[in-house]
């Protein structure tokens, strides 16, 4: 059970907390604050800038994961037989008529990139209808739920879409499980994610979730936490803090840091700079 006051009781300590930092916007400007531009921010930041430059590029394994979260979208609402090659296809038809980067990259990649993304991601999806059960209409299934949160007289968005929502609230006792669907390896920031959304479903209703999930498809495996209101807090403290970050890079003339990891290896700044050549390499040695 939650208190009934929880929803007032953190958006006044995130609107205290990142108030100071909103005065760096321009007038009339706000900020809008994804999970996973809160990742890159309390990550590389110069990632953040060259890919705010519009420096990103579509390669296979980024849109193997937009491709397979289609896929399972499609599949949980699917009338008929399930064929996983049917559900990539369609998958890969909408995003190809879709005007989106993604849309413009697939009709403009090589017939090689397109079967590679089409073969891998068949692959995950497949995974994951070995290891999932068909959700039952008394479980709520819902797929790419989006959540959003208006703060500061809405100089602050925070937005995010859960992959699949199970369950619903019963009054102030927390009944939802959100599941965010991997198509990679566990990354720490994963588990900050799936908090954010938490804080976010709080925000929104009152209640945050009971539960937690990332379900990485090429290991069949579930990583859980509960929910807490020590949960919450902590996130309150880094959402606050990744916004005093953000508006200080973007707006306050703070020089970008650099911070290496898996992103490294997608990032379209990497043959320029030295330290995340040099993880990669060492990475590659090991």
């Amino acid at each position: 059970m939650f208190a009934d006051d929880l929803r007032h009781h953190l958006r006044a300590a995130l609107e205290t907390a990142v108030e100071p930092h909103l005065d760096l916007l321009p007038d009339g400007d706000d900020l809008f604050l994804s999970k996973h531009r809160l990742a890159q921010v309390h990550g590389c930041e110069t990632m953040l800038l060259a890919d705010d430059a519009g420096d990103f590029e579509w390669k296979v394994p980024i849109a193997r994961g937009t491709i397979v979260h289609k896929a399972v979208e499609l599949a949980v609402n699917w009338r008929k037989e399930i064929q996983p090659a049917t559900l990539i296809d369609e998958a890969l038809a909408r995003f190809e008529q879709d005007s989106g980067s993604l849309g413009h990259w697939l009709q403009g990649c090589s017939e090689g990139e397109r079967a590679e993304l089409r073969s891998e991601s068949l692959d995950s999806f497949t995974k994951y209808l070995e290891c999932w059960p068909p959700l039952k209409p008394a479980w709520r299934p819902v797929t790419e739920s989006r959540l959003r949160a208006e703060l500061c007289e809405g100089r602050l968005i925070l937005a995010g879409k859960v992959d699949l929502t199970l369950g619903m609230a019963q009054g102030q006792r927390a009944g939802k499980v959100l599941i965010d669907f991997k198509t990679g390896g566990f990354v720490p920031v994963h588990r900050e994610d799936l908090r954010f959304y938490a804080l976010l479903e709080a925000l929104r209703i009152g209640v945050p979730p009971r539960l937690l999930a990332s379900y990485y498809l090429d290991q069949a495996h579930f990583v859980p936490e509960a929910v807490t209101e020590e949960t919450l807090l902590a996130t309150v403290a880094r959402v606050a803090d990744g916004v005093g970050r953000l508006t200080s890079l973007l707006h306050g003339g703070r020089s970008p840091g650099k911070q290496t990891g898996p992103a490294c290896r997608w990032c379209t700044v990497l043959n320029s700079c030295q330290e995340g050549s040099a993880h990669i390499e060492d990475i590659n040695d090991r």
